[in-house]
């Protein structure tokens, strides 16, 4: 007798202003974005063995899987004497043959800027000088991908991987190998002291740190004009990639843009997490545990910022005890809530000027549907909700183990890169654009969604629309 197919689960549903942004192209001229995302995202086919959130959530954790993507990696100095200090970018490439590189040399293991790592992930390995220089001096239209991992992740996450697998693997639209073979070039810009790379001041990172990205972006856009830029980040890396799309608002670089998971309004996931005997004492627990080990692998450099008592935050629990240790004095916030308040990227949603998707799963334990700005959102026409009803905090995991994220991912992109006439994209008005109201009476006042109560007192530039 046949074996009865297993039932998946899980249903779509979207979020978007009701005057929608026009994305032409050749087959469909008044083709709308919400109308495209509908047309190209699947229905999730959740697996009925992971059937809540929390299952969605822990056990890929437990049980990890995923493409085996291989890195080139670059560390690169930070052009910013405010922000000074160096981060490691991770570039995918084609898989070596025999453990050897393309040219048959051996792969480099030691970093040739000298900064090194602490423990270099598997699968990564260093660009020489000359392969670098001789990357970035390559004319190529090649679409690349610019993607910002989870809290204190990287590149070796397994839902990154999973996420830009098909991108990096698949070659039927562009002629051009570039480095990963497929049809996107793809570096994750890896937070300062994660994924194994070193840091060398006594700063980390926080839930507004564009700087890092920015630098990227702008070293892409310089380097390769003639490339589409894009952008994805997930969960805390989400948060900040939004908060970059707002500060740069009609100037930003990219084409458009993806948000996975993203925890949005920080104070309201807090206090969410905090409600609940699994949110505080295995969720928060687990990241504080995750950000306490990040904090010793760097403690040389993070303790010549003497405002931080390495005792008292290793005998902290939850990352909000962290955040308040760590990011609180390192930054300038009286108290975690006022960061969590101030880093938030809900309201960056309204100066965002470039097509981007949410995807986010209602059950989410981490990033909580209470967080999830879905009036903001419906104000713009330039962002669009896909929310299913399950997956967890990046999972999704499908019957037969692929994620559901993965293919909304591939979806959108090569649709974006490939099929939409960018130039003659057609903006609608809505209230993302002029506050007042309809009627004779207008408002003395003027609305700043990006109006930061932290701001640098001296180079203001740094952070645009701040």
């Amino acid at each position: 007798m046949a074996s009865l197919p297993l039932p998946s689960w899980g249903t779509l549903s979207y979020t978007h202003s009701p005057q929608s942004l026009q994305l032409p192209s050749k087959d469909d001229p008044n083709r709308t974005l919400p109308s495209l995302l509908a047309s190209i995202i699947p229905q999730p086919r959740l697996s009925p063995l992971l059937f809540n959130g929390h299952l969605q959530t822990g056990i890929p954790a437990l049980f990890p899987s995923a493409p085996a993507i291989h890195y080139k990696r670059r560390v690169f100095t930070a052009d910013s004497e405010t922000f000074k200090g160096h981060f490691a970018v991770d570039f995918a490439v084609k898989p070596p043959v025999n453990g050897k590189g393309e040219q048959g040399e051996d792969l480099v293991t030691e970093d040739p800027i000298g900064v090194g790592h602490t423990d270099l992930p598997e699968r990564t390995s260093y660009f020489t000088n000359a392969k670098f220089e001789a990357m970035e001096r390559r004319e190529t239209d090649k679409p690349l991908l610019i993607v910002l991992h989870g809290l204190s992740g990287g590149s070796h996450e397994i839902y990154l991987r999973h996420a830009i697998a098909a991108l990096v693997a698949s070659n039927d639209r562009t002629a051009d190998e570039g480095l990963s073979g497929g049809d996107f070039d793809v570096l994750v810009a890896n937070a300062r002291g994660c994924a194994g790379s070193k840091i060398t001041t006594g700063i980390l990172y926080n839930a507004r740190a564009t700087w890092d990205v920015r630098q990227v972006v702008k070293w892409a856009r310089e380097k390769w004009p003639r490339r589409k830029l894009f952008g994805m980040g997930f969960s805390l890396g989400a948060n900040i990639l939004a908060n970059y799309l707002g500060e740069e608002g009609s100037s930003c670089p990219l084409t458009s843009a993806i948000l996975v998971s993203n925890p949005w309004t920080l104070d309201i996931s807090h206090t969410i997490l905090q409600s609940t005997y699994i949110g505080k004492h295995i969720y928060s627990a687990a990241m504080g545990k995750s950000m306490r080990a990040l904090f010793a692998r760097h403690a040389t450099e993070l303790t010549t910022n003497t405002v931080l008592d390495p005792a008292v935050i290793q005998a902290t629990t939850y990352l909000h005890e962290f955040d308040r240790e760590v990011q609180c004095p390192t930054w300038g916030y009286p108290t975690e809530g006022a960061y969590y308040r101030d880093a938030s990227s809900a309201d960056a949603v309204l100066a965002i000027r470039i097509p981007t998707l949410c995807l986010h799963a209602q059950d989410d334990p981490i990033a909580c549907d209470q967080a999830v700005p879905y009036e903001e959102i419906k104000c713009t026409p330039w962002v669009v909700m896909c929310a299913t009803s399950g997956g967890g905090h990046l999972g999704w995991v499908e019957l037969g183990g692929e994620r559901w994220h993965a293919k909304a991912v591939t979806a959108f992109f090569r649709a974006m890169a490939f099929e939409v006439d960018l130039e003659g994209i057609v903006v609608p008005e809505t209230k993302a654009e002029g506050w007042a109201s309809g009627s004779s009476y207008r408002s003395p006042f003027g609305y700043s969604p990006l109006r930061r109560k932290l701001h640098l007192a001296e180079n203001s530039d740094l952070i645009p629309g701040t």
